[in-house]
């Protein structure tokens, strides 16, 4: 394992100007090591306290903490940039990952790099700063100590490689397991009452006890090598340390060297040894990063080309053409026509199709044959997706509610969007009418039911087509779980969001599908056929 990963500068572009802050402030700290050393031994030797040497005490404690608030402002940054490269490339993905091995990665992954920018890079940058300043000055007061430094100093980092050869499969091995922990316990807890419906939740317990076993197991032989290892570098420093100092104290008795010369080395060498032996124990602390850092840099795969179509563009709403489109196998191509500023309903049995078809026009899914013009411009996978998203208000058959209130639940359709533009659109769709916009609201939308859901993700929409220039409308079921009576209400406010946009509505309800232009029905999904099947 690299003790520094480049990728991290890639993908967090915070990294390069705190490395550029631990190399200045390294320096600093190099100087102020020799000066301390010098005024010491000084001190000792004219049993005097000079102003510089409470000065230079003064100046570390200064660089100490400045090194501690750039590092903190540095993690944070660093980890907002990676969750936000993960959480896209997870959106992204054709694939979908685990939501909760995706939650571990994002939560407890991305936090283990905190030991990482606040203890270990800051210590790498004085391990190669530090040692060499101190070789120089060695040099300078006493040749044959810096022989004897220059000598033993590569021994801690040769120790410390094969001890972190050895330590990195081990640390894997506990990420992987606390991953695998973390995922599955997610996982539990989010199907809880179906596996209390099927009497299966005493059997998870006893999964959840068995990884926690193993994972804890992991926990404790890594931090057995750690301290070993720590052992190993502090007992090379001391003896290498030891080694000075009886050449010193032989050339002191023998009249070979100054007193004060001589003060000066012994209180300077153990500084040379000090940050190497740092990083050793600092390395531990950063390994579970490191390896989280993996998987994150994995997760997030080949970054995607940049587009090379234009997103259709115009002034009102589009013509959409769709054509013999076969979104995934099994099901029928799908052939229709979104007339400019009309609503088409589409609608058919479940599994034909429909929201598939939807994807495919958000290009969140890659179709198998088949395509799709808008206005005449075909959509490509080159196309810039981000700007033709642009120009739809979309509701997808499952909206997701996050933790907030109601108003930043609707607002967040429209980042920025004032206060009296989300009250505008909550009062359109009724939302007011069963709370306010000041209501907190759990995970998923907790303390809410499906209908009073669904007309918040109605809001988006409204907030959309009220402040953006939206020419295409894709509601996904947009009145489902409501009463008929609701049905009717959402229907009404739906008015000044379609009217004068090209629609593609998607139900199954009749009533709310008569009232659009036209209607065309999606075919049912042919059987795949599969070997041994039964006829």
């Amino acid at each position: 394992m690299k003790p520094f990963d480049p990728r991290l500068a890639a993908y967090a572009r915070s990294t390069v100007p705190y490395l550029a802050t631990c190399v200045l402030l390294g320096a600093l700290g190099a100087a102020c090591v020799i000066a301390q050393s010098w005024l010491l031994a000084h001190a000792i030797a004219t049993l005097t306290v000079p102003l510089a040497l409470l000065g230079v005490f003064a100046l570390r404690a200064l660089l100490s903490w400045a090194q501690e608030i750039a590092a903190h402002r540095s993690s944070a940054g660093v980890k907002a940039e990676l969750r936000e490269a993960v959480l896209k490339s997870a959106i992204d993905a054709e694939t979908p990952a685990r939501s909760g091995s995706l939650a571990a990665l994002v939560t407890r992954g991305v936090d283990a790099l905190d030991p990482y920018f606040s203890r270990y890079l800051p210590q790498l940058v004085l391990a190669v700063i530090v040692p060499v300043s101190v070789l120089v000055a060695l040099f300078l007061t006493d040749p044959g100590t810096a022989v004897i430094v220059a000598v033993t100093l590569p021994l801690i980092p040769v120790f410390g490689a094969l001890i972190g050869t050895y330590t990195e499969a081990r640390t894997k091995r506990q990420w992987r397991t606390l991953e695998v922990l973390a995922g599955h316990f997610a996982d539990v807890v989010s199907g809880l009452t179906t596996l209390k419906v099927f009497r299966r939740a005493e059997f998870q317990v006893r999964e959840i006890e068995r990884i926690s076993g193993e994972h804890r197991k992991a926990t404790l032989k890594s931090l057995r090598v750690a301290f070993m290892s720590s052992l190993a570098l502090e007992l090379a420093a001391t003896l290498s340390v030891a080694v000075v100092a009886v050449s010193v104290g032989l050339r002191l008795v023998h009249g070979g060297m100054a007193f004060e010369a001589a003060l000066f080395v012994l209180i300077l060498a153990p500084e040379a040894y000090l940050p190497l032996r740092q990083v050793g124990t600092h390395f531990h602390a950063a390994q579970e990063g490191l390896a989280a850092a993996e998987e994150i840099f994995s997760s997030l795969g080949e970054e995607r080309p940049a587009p090379t179509a234009p997103a259709p563009r115009g002034s009102g709403a589009p013509r959409v053409e769709i054509r013999s489109l076969v979104v995934r196998e099994g099901l029928a191509p799908a052939t229709l026509t979104l007339e400019p500023g009309g609503t088409t309903a589409l609608v058919g049995p479940s599994g034909s199709g429909k929201s598939s078809l939807v994807a495919a026009l958000m290009g969140f899914t890659r179709p198998v044959s088949g395509r799709v013009d808008v206005d005449g411009t075909e959509l490509t996978p080159g196309t810039d997706w981000e700007a033709w998203r642009e120009q739809i208000a979309w509701m997808s058959q499952n909206p997701y509610l996050f933790p907030g209130t109601v108003a930043e639940n609707i607002a967040i359709a429209v980042p920025g969007a004032s206060g009296e533009a989300v009250r505008a659109a909550a009062e359109a769709t009724g939302v007011l009418g069963y709370t306010t916009l000041d209501t907190p609201l759990g995970e998923e939308g907790h303390g809410l039911s499906a209908g009073q859901a669904q007309r918040i993700a109605l809001a988006r929409v409204h907030l959309r087509c009220a402040l953006l220039d939206v020419r295409l409308v894709l509601l996904d079921e947009p009145t489902a779980h409501l009463d008929p009576a609701t049905e009717l209400e959402i229907r009404e406010a739906l008015g000044p969001v379609t009217r004068g946009r090209t629609t593609l509505l998607i139900t199954h309800r009749r009533a709310l599908a008569a009232h659009a232009d036209t209607i065309v029905t999606c075919p049912a999904a042919r059987r795949l056929a599969t070997a041994g099947a039964t006829p």
